[in-house]
């Protein structure tokens, strides 16, 4: 150490700079988390203890995640029924997985440490759509605060979901509230069907303990294999090593839910377990370049007979064994049921494995977070401040605005609820139309590719002040949110001049009228006042976005009946 490095150190140790004390909880995070406890009436604890729960996958680069219990017994109510809410807890969360190559892992840490709430319901919720509704009522509180972030992945569903004879099961990051209730079919289903699995088994005479964890090197057999996967692994020099599976003929192949195979269970704890890639299996062969004598030998190899089934891999000699042992054990599970696990939710419903279910041995105290005390002086300031529950603010728009109760709901679930206030207060447009322009205007945009993500709310909330000063029409809204999807970084009046959505002038107008009737002179006679609509038509689609349509019918009925009443006099 150099001269001054040891003078910076004994100024520290004098000082006492380089003692770093426990830091507290982040208050405004628990304030937060209290307030949601507030919210549902739960019982808030009086002294929060911080817990470090054990993670082992590399998502949180200390080994662990620290959590605490903030209340626990509320409730919410879900369409006239009690659902209790078991807990609420505060919690920090991991870094996001973003890709796998190899034995090389992935992860990009801008969330590591953000805080959670999580609401935790009991287990009274009886049906795949029930559980759909419970989310989105504890979605509703949880923004109803104002002070949690949104969009997709801020606010994940976890579903503990678990049948008669079948096994709890833990399915996480459910990112959208409308997958809930298919990842819950599509859980029941996948259990349904490993029960039918089980009880085939038990007909076929299958026990645990005929599964035995015997592992046999058949590198030999594929060594001119046109099959690239193990073509690559032998050039690698590794090895293919087979699994014989006693009475599962047929049974890889069945399917559990949609895409998902037996067989893909299999893989997913091989990859899990063993870092593989792939695994083949003689249900599925042959294919993939694995020809019938290639398999005629493996069988004979194997001693396989007419009810066995054969699975093996093409990797290291350790990799390889890791994954077989995986799947022999996962194969024992299937004979006696559903095994307990927590699963991942994929974007389709359906679901993969993701690891076992942790035991409560992962919980210990953390004592580097003193506790913090939570007083009735504390409470009684956040009751002061407490929003308005959903239901209450459902109310209060639909009589302050007048809006129906579909769209009252649809702006209350929607990311733009304060957009909406501000852009109806600021403004005399109508709330019917901010309404459903921040909601269906905006979802049949995004249905037909248009990037809203990249129109901001001030852009929006300056398109209504055009409007509300009537330098265009409401019918130009889809039009210029279009072009700002397309224009980052430019403003609405830029859009209106490139649109060529300026005001149409009365004067202008109404000439444009009188040429419509004249052109149109023989249909008007024939038809007489009955030719408005169709005229009504005609001018709308020359001038929309440019004149309102109130003043353009005041116009068209007023140059309409001149012309009708000059036509009777002659």
């Amino acid at each position: 150490m150099s001269c001054r490095g040891r003078q910076w150190l004994q100024k520290l140790l004098v000082t006492g700079l380089y003692e770093e004390p426990p830091h507290v909880l982040n208050k405004e995070a628990l304030e937060i988390a209290l307030i949601v406890a507030l919210l549902v009436k739960a019982k808030t604890i009086d002294e929060i203890h911080v817990m470090r729960k054990t993670v082992i996958d590399g998502s949180n680069t200390s080994g662990f995640q620290r959590t605490c219990v903030v209340a626990l017994r509320g409730e919410v109510e879900v369409e006239g029924k009690r659902v209790p809410i078991q807990h609420i807890s505060l919690e920090e969360d991991a870094a996001r997985k973003m890709g796998e190559e190899d034995a090389v892992i992935r992860y990009r840490i801008d969330r590591l440490g953000i805080p959670l709430i999580e609401v935790t319901t009991a287990p009274v919720i009886n049906s795949p759509q029930e559980a759909e509704r419970t989310a989105l009522s504890i979605g509703r509180i949880l923004r109803a605060t104002g002070r949690v972030k949104r969009g997709l992945g801020t606010i994940r569903q976890d579903i503990n979901i678990s049948i008669r004879d079948g096994a709890l099961i833990e399915i996480k990051g459910v990112q959208e509230l409308g997958l809930v209730s298919k990842v819950v079919e599509c859980e029941v289903q996948r259990q349904l069907n490993l029960l039918k699995m089980r009880d085939e088994l038990i007909k076929r005479g299958v026990k645990e303990e005929d599964v035995k964890d015997k592992f046999v090197d058949v590198t030999s057999i594929f060594k001119q294999t046109k099959c690239r996967v193990i073509q690559k692994a032998l050039n690698n020099k590794e090895r293919v090593t087979a699994f014989k599976l006693p009475k599962f003929a047929g049974l890889l192949k069945k399917e559990l839910i949609p895409g998902v195979r037996f067989g893909t269970e299999m893989l997913n704890v091989a990859r899990f377990w063993g870092r593989v890639k792939g695994i083949f299996h003689t249900d599925e062969l042959p294919a993939y370049g694995i020809t019938v004598e290639e398999i005629s030998q493996l069988k004979h190899t194997m001693k396989m007979e007419s009810q066995d089934a054969i699975v093996f891999v093409a990797d290291t000699p350790q990799n390889a064994e890791d994954a077989l042992k995986a799947i022999g054990h996962r194969v024992r599970e299937a004979i006696v049921g559903v095994p307990k696990e927590t699963r991942m939710a994929n974007q389709d419903g359906t679901t993969r494995y993701m690891r076992p279910r942790p035991g409560a041995a992962r919980m210990y105290p953390e004592t580097d977070v003193p506790p913090t005390k939570v007083t009735e002086e504390c409470l009684k300031e956040l009751k002061v401040y407490l929003p308005e529950l959903p239901e209450e603010k459902m109310k209060r728009l639909m009589k302050q605005y007048n809006l129906n109760l579909k769209l009252a709901r649809q702006i209350l679930d929607s990311e733009h609820i304060n957009l909406f206030e501000t852009i109806a207060q600021e403004t005399k447009v109508s709330p019917t139309t901010i309404a459903v322009t921040l909601t269906e205007t905006l979802k049949a945009l995004k249905r037909d590719g248009i990037e809203i993500k990249k129109i901001t709310d001030e852009q929006i909330k300056n398109l209504f002040h055009l409007i509300d000063s009537e330098k265009i029409t409401k019918e130009a809204i889809p039009n210029v949110l279009n072009w700002l999807s397309k224009h980052e970084g430019k403003n609405v009046t830029d859009s209106v001049k490139s649109l060529g959505l300026t005001m149409i002038s009365r004067k202008e107008l109404k000439k444009m009228i009188e040429n419509l009737i004249k052109e149109n002179k023989s249909f008007v006679q024939k038809r007489g006042r009955s030719a408005f609509s169709p005229l009504m038509g005609m001018i709308m689609k020359k001038v929309r976005g440019q004149a309102k349509a109130k003043l353009v019918s005041e116009i068209l009925k007023s140059r309409l009946e001149e012309f009708l009443l000059k036509k009777k006099k002659k």
